[in-house]
């Protein structure tokens, strides 16, 4: 007997689009489940560094992962923990550094290989939303909708600027368009998946838009693939 196979709807895009609204969206709207690819990434590169161990070394950093424990508790942002080896290391993952590591390790073939079952693993019923750079073109290919969020740079800038500063932190704006743009070309330039839309994949530029339009054209898609009621 063919088992059926467990749909998944891919959200790519560059860092700081407003995938993670998107997706935590997404998953309460269809009651499927979610997978943060970028956190694999970016737990891998604190592992790492945790360890002592250079990132440049890929085969070193490749072989961290599959001996990690990684569980992610909360399905809000608010309550949302990212537990590894049962410590939380949730505000260390979410830091802008962190995410520098992340998109430097994600270059390595063997690092890309070495997270691709566990990505895959998460695709059990009734469904997964994924949420990454290359979900709808390497991961999961399959997938029954993919969507490309997509801002300028100078927006996705100023929206991570807004963020930090409501939590207090001390932060550049130039310093940040400065990271954004360099992480952009590394991920968009890198050898191995580039960061690019899927040639099936439905574009949205957010650069103009509020959260309530991205998720009504998100919406319309959703009910024109017959995915919701």
């Amino acid at each position: 007997m063919t088992r059926p196979v467990i749909p998944v709807i891919a959200v790519d895009g560059p860092s700081g689009v407003g995938k993670g609204m998107a997706t935590r969206w997404l998953a309460s709207r269809t009651g499927w489940h979610r997978l943060d690819s970028g956190a694999l990434y970016r737990i891998l590169a604190l592992a790492a560094t945790h360890a002592a161990v250079p990132l440049d070394q890929a085969d070193a950093v490749a072989a961290l992962a599959g001996g990690l424990d990684i569980r992610f508790v909360g399905e809000t942002e608010a309550d949302e923990a990212i537990l590894v080896d049962g410590q939380d290391w949730t505000h260390e993952i979410r830091a802008e550094e962190t995410g520098n590591l992340a998109s430097k390790i994600a270059t390595a073939s063997v690092v890309r290989d070495a997270l691709m079952q566990r990505q895959r693993d998460f695709r059990t019923a009734p469904g997964l939303i994924a949420d990454g750079r290359d979900m709808g073109t390497i991961v999961f290919p399959d997938a029954v909708l993919k969507v490309f969020l997509d801002a300028s740079a100078e927006a996705r800038a100023e929206r991570r600027y807004r963020q930090l500063s409501k939590k207090g932190a001390s932060v550049k704006l130039t310093d940040l368009f400065a990271e954004v743009r360099a992480r952009d070309e590394r991920d968009r330039k890198r050898a191995v998946a580039p960061l690019a839309a899927a040639p099936d994949a439905v574009i949205i530029d957010t650069t103009q838009m509020g959260v309530p339009e991205v998720l009504t054209e998100i919406e319309a898609l959703l009910k024109s693939r017959q995915l919701v009621d």
